[in-house]
Order: C-alpha cells, then structure tokens, then sequence
C-alpha cells in the first residue's frame, strides 16, 4: 500500500477556531522549533533559537477578517496548518506547519493544493505570495519543486524581536516567492 497516498486520502480541513489556537501554535513550534523538529526536515532549529509563533500571533490570524488558518487533521488529530491571507490580486500563504513525523509523505503537498484552490476559487486569487527565509535552500527548492519562483525581494529578519525567534547567525533576511494560480 502506498503511505503517502494514504496519508493524504484521509485528510480532513477546515477553519481554525479560538479552541484550536494552543493545539496549532504546539503543532507549528514542533515544526520548527527545538529538537521535536529535527525528527522533520523543515526544522529551523540550528538557525533559530526560542519560539517560532505564540497563543497571540495565531489568536490573530484565526479572528482576522481577511484571513483564515486552514487546520488539517487526521483521525481526528491536528496534523497541518496554513494560513491564507487575501491581499486584492494574490493570497499570502504563511504559517504552514506539518508535524515532523508525517514530513515527507505527500501531507504537506497536498495541503498546498488544497490552499492554492481554495484561494483561486473563493477568493479569485492570481497568484500565491509567501516569504522564506533566504538560507533555507532546501525548503527553497521544495517550494520551487511545487511552481513557486525566487523573485530576489528581499525584506530583513526582525533581529531583536525574539517573537519571530532568536537568530544565530547573522545573515537571516526573508525572500519572497510567488506562484502564479491557473484556474
């Protein structure tokens, strides 16, 4: 039987609520954040230090008018989440999180089509916008895998604002990629 096809099939999505927030920010944390997420390979955890999000920051975007947290669950389990931003013309894809021990199977592709429709047909969004971190090539390459494009804008990390992480090292900036979306 194939997993990754399994993995998928089962998957389940729907808007985050105010009960969601501490299940989403433990989710996204493990992600990123501490050694839970050396078990995934997105782990940031040799650039970053501290946390990755908090109750507030997700708090916000579940209660934002203009956005929406897609939660993704399995069995009944929290298992991924994004969140989508409508910004006129184009979406704002963020906060994407899959858990570590499921990274690799086809959950976090799936997520981003499902995120990619979603915004085209709802909200007739042309394109998807999202920021990486600059050093991250090899999240770089899996999104550029999936018909996203380095675009060379870059914005600076917000050194001194241990909200977004604690930095060590200092060459962090952030680069927009963009995916044009076909209907």
């Amino acid at each position: 039987m194939n997993t990754a096809a399994t993995a998928t099939t089962a998957l389940s999505f729907r808007d985050a609520t105010v009960e969601d927030v501490d299940t989403l920010v433990t989710l996204i944390e493990s992600a990123y954040r501490g050694d839970s997420s050396r078990a995934g390979w997105t782990t940031e955890a040799d650039i970053l230090h501290g946390q990755r999000t908090d109750p507030e920051g997700v708090l916000e975007v579940v209660r934002s008018s203009g956005s929406r947290l897609l939660t993704v669950e399995r069995d009944g389990a929290v298992v991924a989440c994004c969140q989508l931003e409508r910004r006129g013309e184009h979406a704002y894809f963020g906060m994407f999180a899959v858990s570590p021990t499921l990274q690799g199977g086809g959950v976090g592709k799936a997520v981003m089509a499902e995120a990619e429709r979603l915004v085209r047909e709802e909200w007739g969004a042309k394109e998807m916008h999202m920021t990486v971190i600059s050093v991250r090539e090899d999240l770089i390459a899996w999104y550029e895998r999936r018909g996203y494009r380095r675009t060379g804008r870059t914005t600076p990390f917000p050194y001194g604002d241990e909200r977004f992480g604690v930095p060590q090292r200092d060459d962090l900036e952030f680069e927009l990629l963009i995916k044009e979306l076909h209907a």
